[in-house]
């Protein structure tokens, strides 16, 4: 039987600024990776992204990234040794207090943005990511790209993990994600994509940019919530999945 988890960047709104459609997609979903107030968010988008979680049994996770506002934290930014580990540590403390208070708790810990990007490149930051959740909670899942050095240094330091891939994202030969500074890196048709989503999870492969089959894990498929389509695109995805004979479930039940 194929089980994967559906998983969704939200809780990006920020004061009276409405992003995304988290009210309706945290239906649909089954984690959600929530920002700490750091590259998004707020106290109170926090509480109620968070109290949404709960009222739909959806499972809730951490979004850390690079304090970058202005940004999105879609900015690279470097950082000295150490400075990550603990900015990271800040951002999960922030956000499992309100699902302490909401009476839950956090299942997993995926990076944002530019650090999400980066981390599969550098030592230094993967390292500090597994340090971190090592430090806070060895319990929590951490969530990283297929194929990288993120991914294989968490399973080599003894943190449960999951290997994640993106409905409407390229790939590169390298099996690392194609950057948004490419027009083609966001895939615009729906069906080719959901196609391809179910082809990562039965077979284990995706076509990259350059037509090369690129061998993958498919624990987790993450589905953006910002895009023009997201809602409509989160539904679609999920039917075809179920249709298709594939379990959704969240990442504890993998």
């Amino acid at each position: 039987m194929y089980k994967v988890d559906l998983n969704s960047d939200l809780g990006e709104s920020f004061g009276h600024y409405e992003i995304g459609f988290d009210r309706d997609i945290i239906k649909t979903v089954s984690s959600v990776n929530i920002a700490c107030g750091v590259h998004a968010g707020d106290p109170m988008v926090m509480d109620r992204t968070v109290k949404l979680c709960t009222k739909w049994g959806t499972a809730v996770g951490a979004h850390p990234g690079f304090p970058d506002l202005q940004g999105f934290g879609r900015r690279q930014m470097h950082m000295n040794k150490g400075e990550l580990k603990n900015y990271i540590i800040y951002q999960l403390g922030a956000l499992s207090a309100f699902a302490r208070k909401n009476g839950t708790r956090l299942q997993h810990v995926k990076p944002h943005g530019a650090l999400n990007n980066m981390m599969p490149y550098s030592e230094q930051y993967s390292r500090e990511i597994c340090e971190a959740l090592l430090d806070f909670d060895p319990d929590l899942i951490l969530v990283a790209p297929t194929n990288t050095m993120t991914l294989h240094m968490a399973r080599d330091m003894g943190l449960r993990t999951v290997s994640e891939v993106f409905a409407d994202r390229a790939y590169q030969d390298d099996g690392y994600l194609l950057s948004r500074s490419y027009p083609e890196a966001l895939l615009t048709d729906e069906d080719a994509a959901i196609e391809r989503v179910i082809r990562m999870i039965k077979e284990g492969v995706v076509t990259s940019v350059t037509g090369k089959e690129i061998k993958i894990q498919a624990e987790s498929v993450c589905i953006h919530s910002d895009t023009a389509m997201a809602l409509n695109y989160a539904h679609k995805v999920r039917k075809a999945l179920e249709n298709s004979g594939i379990t959704i479930c969240n990442m504890e039940e993998l």
